[in-house]
């Protein structure tokens, strides 16, 4: 090859190098010239220093205050520890974990946290799900562990003794969580209001504690479509909860044995062990003052969707990441919402610990369609509550405001 033709090959080489389609560019330095300044100007070391001095701010912050921030730090750090190199130095888990709660407590993007905080980008993007996932296995068993039977009685005391609704395990509803369309997914996170999102099912306890959840599944879903999908619904129906045995209510032996059971709204099938209102507007007083006994004591997982994404701002917001991170947030979200409220009542229940399975606001209420099918033991079950409501025995002085 002449020198003319070397030439030509060299500067048909440096185009192609160039060129972004054929070729990705490399990383133009190690880390950027404004990061660099992390420990003098990053936001970790100056803003969060001076508001661990003002406990109310720092509550204002990051949502917890600082005595449940290093609480919580204390059962995650080990695990969300990197080991330090000779090629650059890490960053603390307390930093970590600033910028996980600061993406929680206000949904901003990535982006704009990394700037903040003087870290790249992708490095924010790993944190937050890293410190996400690390919430949940290091607090699950202890903030929200599947009850076991003396468990299950006590919840059903406290909706009982609070909410007078009597063998009642919980509230259960589900909530769409909005996040940016997934791509190639199709239709199948596309809701019913024109938006891109997961489902949250939970189940609530009698003091706004989310005591199950499922999330991920696609906002196509139904609640009904959810709930037998997820592996509440499964061990629900197969039985496998080790719920309470039956008794009778209140005052009203004569009635026999009845089941405890879980409270829902009419998007949810009827079940021997899951109660949902009766249909239509038109009902007599008997059935109009079970739904309204029912919606009374329903209304707490309404009001634990309310606190959830009143306190925590990332809900107001369409989220910016995957199904698979949104996830790792709304279960990182819940166990913190427990644990912030674990003391409420002023008594520790002990529960059985299993290993968990797995505006235009973020949070959207499922639709109330499709039809559901009742067998006649749970039409049953519900004739009884709805005769013990409008006894003697099961009245209270207020559900008459509804007649």
């Amino acid at each position: 090859m002449n020198a003319r033709n070397r030439i030509l090959a060299i500067a048909l080489a440096m185009d192609i190098d160039e060129d972004p389609a054929v070729r990705r560019r490399g990383r133009s330095v190690w880390v950027h010239d404004i990061n660099r300044g992390r420990r003098q100007f990053g936001e970790y070391h100056r803003l969060v220093q001076e508001l661990r001095l003002d406990d109310a701010r720092f509550k204002s912050y990051f949502r917890l205050n600082r005595q449940q921030f290093e609480e919580v730090l204390q059962k995650i750090g080990p695990t969300i520890a990197k080991i330090q190199t000779n090629y650059r130095e890490t960053i603390s888990p307390a930093e970590r974990l600033c910028i996980c709660q600061r993406y929680l407590s206000t949904g901003d993007s990535f982006r704009s946290i990394a700037f903040s905080y003087r870290v790249g980008f992708c490095t924010v993007a790993r944190i937050v799900r890293s410190v996400c996932e690390a919430i949940w296995e290091c607090m699950v068993s202890d903030y929200m562990p599947v009850p076991g039977a003396e468990a299950w009685r006590k919840i059903a005391g406290d909706y009982e003794r609070l909410w007078a609704f009597p063998n009642c395990l919980g509230a259960m509803d589900g909530k769409h969580v909005v996040i940016q369309a997934p791509p190639s997914s199709g239709s199948q996170y596309f809701n019913y209001k024109g938006a891109f999102s997961i489902v949250l099912l939970a189940v609530v306890d009698a003091h706004y504690r989310f005591t199950l959840v499922d999330v991920g599944a696609y906002g196509r879903s139904s609640d009904g479509g959810t709930l037998a999908s997820s592996a509440f619904g499964t061990a629900l129906r197969l039985g496998n909860l080790d719920l309470p045995e039956d008794l009778p209510l209140p005052g009203a032996d004569h009635l026999g044995p009845q089941p405890h059971v879980f409270l829902a709204d009419e998007t949810f099938p009827l079940r021997r062990n899951l109660l949902r209102p009766y249909p239509g507007q038109h009902l007599g007083g008997e059935r109009r003052i079970f739904n309204y006994r029912l919606s009374h004591a329903r209304r707490m997982v309404e009001c634990s969707f309310g606190i959830l994404a009143t306190q925590w701002r990332l809900y107001r917001r369409v989220l910016g990441v995957s199904p698979e991170v949104a996830e790792c947030v709304v279960k990182a979200n819940c166990i913190l919402h427990n644990f912030m409220r674990w003391d409420y009542d002023g008594e520790d229940v002990p529960r059985t610990t299993i290993v968990p399975t797995d505006s235009q606001g973020a949070v959207q209420r499922i639709p109330r369609v499709g039809s559901n099918n009742a067998s006649r033991e749970a039409a049953a079950v519900r004739e009884t509550f709805t005769s013990y409501f409008s006894s003697p025995d099961g009245r209270v002085p207020w559900q008459d405001s509804i007649l």
